[in-house]
């Protein structure tokens, strides 16, 4: 009996934010380091979402996965400030695993749980317009420093955003998962970072929340202390710090330039904890660090 009033309550405490987040768009971000254990439960809780609705996009990375294919391949990857250097021949093997594997992998996750999802790339619909990304302001804006003459070839950055055909998507009933690719206007193919994809949606739509699902817990002081929400002055301080440091940079600058569009709120969180996505939505607690103007 204790275990059904427990399941009760658990239900009345998440009726206030399904009242909260009816009929909006949360974008979450499903991070590449995640492991395909979790993908069920991530899954169960993208359709809940739906169910109840809200409107789930869900951008997807593929780091990990392309550097497995790549090593198969007998092809090695080049580093530079975090990024892979991306030529013709690799840009081929991340398309491929990207839109041909990680996004089908999870659409039928979904639809196995008895949602509706469609998969496509930032290229469909001209959805994502890209261009090369700008090494040296990246490196500088990240306090990265460079070999001179650096060149990523085909990495790309989001130029703008036309979330036509994510509307028409969710209008439709169907769960949009998208594959962090995009063309420029001469019709050349980039690659581009997953976090800073969502973050240029999440703006776009007006996205109630960006969730960056990774596989940390969250942000954390100098003392390794979690910090359950920060803003974004606090986040800075810290970044001076070097309490926030490597990879978690691009994401706090990416969750920033989301809440400067117009995103509400922006949260990491660790998508390896058993029904993340709903414990951070719909519970008071929630989990992992939010991010605030």
């Amino acid at each position: 009996m204790k275990n059904l009033i427990q399941k009760a309550k658990t239900l009345i405490e998440a009726l206030p934010y399904i009242e909260e987040f009816y009929g909006e768009t949360i974008v979450i971000k499903y991070g590449g380091s995640i492991g395909d254990d979790d993908l069920h439960d991530f899954a169960r809780d993208i359709v809940l979402m739906k169910f109840v609705g809200i409107h789930p996009v869900v951008i997807h990375g593929g780091g990990p996965q392309i550097g497995n294919h790549l090593k198969r391949l007998g092809m090695e990857s080049e580093f530079i400030a975090g990024l892979r250097v991306t030529d013709e021949a690799t840009m081929e093997v991340a398309e491929m695993v990207l839109v041909g594997k990680i996004n089908q992998k999870i659409i039928e996750a979904i639809q196995a749980m008895g949602g509706k999802a469609v998969g496509v790339s930032g290229k469909e619909g001209k959805m994502i317009l890209a261009k090369k990304l700008d090494l040296d302001t990246f490196a500088a804006e990240n306090g990265i420093e460079i070999p001179p003459g650096s060149d990523l070839g085909m990495v790309g950055e989001v130029e703008s955003v036309n979330p036509h055909l994510i509307k028409v998507l969710e209008d439709s009933g169907f769960i949009p998962v998208i594959a962090p690719t995009g063309f420029d206007k001469e019709g050349h193919t980039y690659n581009i970072n997953a976090d800073h994809v969502a973050g240029k949606i999440a703006g776009a739509l007006k996205a109630v929340k960006l969730i960056l699902m990774t596989n940390v817990p969250g942000i954390f002081d100098k003392e390794k202390n979690l910090l359950s929400s920060i803003t974004e002055s606090e986040a800075r301080e810290l970044i001076r710090q070097e309490a926030i440091s490597g990879g978690m940079i691009p994401k706090i600058m990416c969750a920033i330039d989301a809440l400067h569009a117009g995103v509400d709120k922006v949260h990491i969180i660790d998508g390896t904890i058993d029904h993340a996505l709903i414990l951070e939505i719909f519970t008071d607690a929630g989990v992992g660090t939010e991010i605030l103007l």
